[in-house]
């Protein structure tokens, strides 16, 4: 976030502390996006008509219930900088009356304290806020020095079962800032996984876009993922968010090719994939190709089909957009595609045209991930760099409909009618010009279908 913003905040009259995350990131020399105000002394009525002057002001809400403002500034330079707007809240207590922090009361209250308003944060390390007036460090409780250590402790023993989600949260900045959950921590983590049950799925899962993004989705992109995983499962954790993998830890598939339990190998192929760089969709594919392998076991049934339609209930669970959803599990269906017969260019362009260019790159990714932890020989990772470099090649090949030289509307003029057959014909002719791209002529073409109507 551009200094400048902290100094036009602080230009607004107002005694602001920036908190949180933003206040971490900063002591750890990481950029950061955005940044949070906490203006004390008021209530949400006095904060929003001190900030209605100097630009538009909305409502935050959290289940119905005010919690802030966030400021759309009046003056165009400032707005540049922060165009979804700068938030900024007055103290407030919490208090649950529920589970899962879906039943809670929220009440803003101007003689709650610096130290009060951070005593209701998740961890020490976000529980700290900067002065803008002064530049003053607020740091009740340790965070500084647990930063430091690199070491996350809760705020207070009862941080996760005030809120549930925390557990993730602190799983996640496990797998983004490489902390390490101390062992009160975990023990707190163990006694209150059950909490995640009440947990609603959009704050679990989410979505693609940063704001919206639930901390599954976070802890997936970050650069230790399998480690946060691993405690997920130590403290019974993963179970209660993803109840799917259940039957896969201590799952042994009875193969030299993937020793060791399913679990670990699906830990150890989400974190292929984030060394590789992967978008998320490949991220949750290698979280959940696998989950179909015990009843595939079981029935004989297509361990990747089984596992595309759990994947499809575990996204639509957890709120994922229709597009991730369709993407996760299309992906998860085709990963398990063989590289034993011919790798040649009519291979990859029959692979395009089952799965276009943009899904074939993330297959091939996931692949690599896949092949780099099990037994394997060398002639794999040898065929899918070859199926790679052929994509590319053959990328501008026809293999889809598109591109065939002929279309519905010439097959209508040669004599064809509309319906089925009609769909039918130009299939067989994209299959064949798949076959032999040089066929794809308008002459040839029509001249083929004629002969099949015929």
């Amino acid at each position: 976030m551009p200094t400048e913003i902290r100094r036009y905040v602080r230009s607004l009259g107002l005694d602001a502390y920036v908190v949180g995350g933003a206040v971490r990131d900063e002591l750890l020399g990481i950029e950061h996006a955005d940044e949070d105000f906490l203006v004390p002394g008021v209530d949400h009525a006095g904060l929003r008509a001190a900030l209605e002057p100097h630009g538009r002001v909305e409502d935050m809400e959290v289940h119905g219930q005010l919690v802030g403002v966030r400021l759309f500034p009046r003056d165009p330079a400032i707005r540049s900088l922060v165009p979804a707007g700068i938030e900024l809240t007055p103290p407030r207590k919490e208090r649950s009356v529920g589970p899962g922090h879906r039943d809670f009361e929220i009440v803003a209250d101007p003689s709650v304290s610096i130290v009060d308003d951070m005593a209701r944060r998740d961890f020490t390390v976000n529980a700290m806020a900067r002065r803008l007036a002064t530049g003053e460090l607020v740091d009740p409780f340790g965070g500084r020095a647990h930063l430091e250590r690199r070491e996350l402790h809760t705020v207070s023993e009862d941080s996760f079962r005030e809120d549930p989600l925390r557990i993730l949260r602190g799983l996640r900045l496990l797998s983004q800032l490489s902390f390490a959950v101390t062992e009160d921590t975990v023990a707190q983590m163990r006694a209150e996984a059950a909490g995640l049950r009440h947990v609603s799925g959009e704050r679990i899962g989410g979505g693609l876009e940063a704001d919206g993004m639930g901390e599954l989705s976070k802890l997936l992109l970050g650069s230790r993922p399998a480690d946060a995983l691993r405690l997920a499962r130590d403290t019974g954790v993963l179970v209660e968010f993803l109840p799917e993998y259940t039957p896969v830890v201590g799952y042994d598939v009875g193969s030299p090719r993937q020793p060791g339990p399913l679990e670990e190998h699906l830990f150890a192929v989400v974190q292929q994939t984030a060394e590789l760089g992967s978008p998320l969709v490949v991220r949750l594919c290698a979280l959940l190709h696998d989950l179909g392998k015990p009843e595939g076991d079981r029935s004989g049934a297509d361990h990747a089909q089984v596992a595309a339609n759990v994947a499809r209930a575990v996204l639509r669970r957890l709120r994922y957009p229709n597009v991730v959803r369709e993407e996760v599990c299309r992906l998860v269906a085709g990963h398990a595609f063989r590289l034993d017969g011919p790798i040649d260019e009519l291979f990859a362009r029959r692979f395009l045209a089952s799965h276009g260019i943009d899904r074939a790159r993330r297959l091939v990714l996931h692949k690599r991930a896949d092949l780099a932890v099990k037994h394997v020989e060398e002639w794999e990772h040898e065929n899918l760099a070859l199926l790679e470099r052929l994509l590319e090649q053959e990328r501008d090949s026809p293999y889809r409909l598109a591109d065939l030289a002929v279309d519905g509307n010439d097959l209508l003029a040669v004599g064809f009618q509309e319906g089925p057959s009609l769909g039918a014909a130009l299939a067989r002719l994209l299959d064949r010009v798949i076959d032999d791209p040089a066929a794809n002529h308008p002459d040839l073409l029509l001249a083929e279908a004629e002969r099949w109507r015929r």
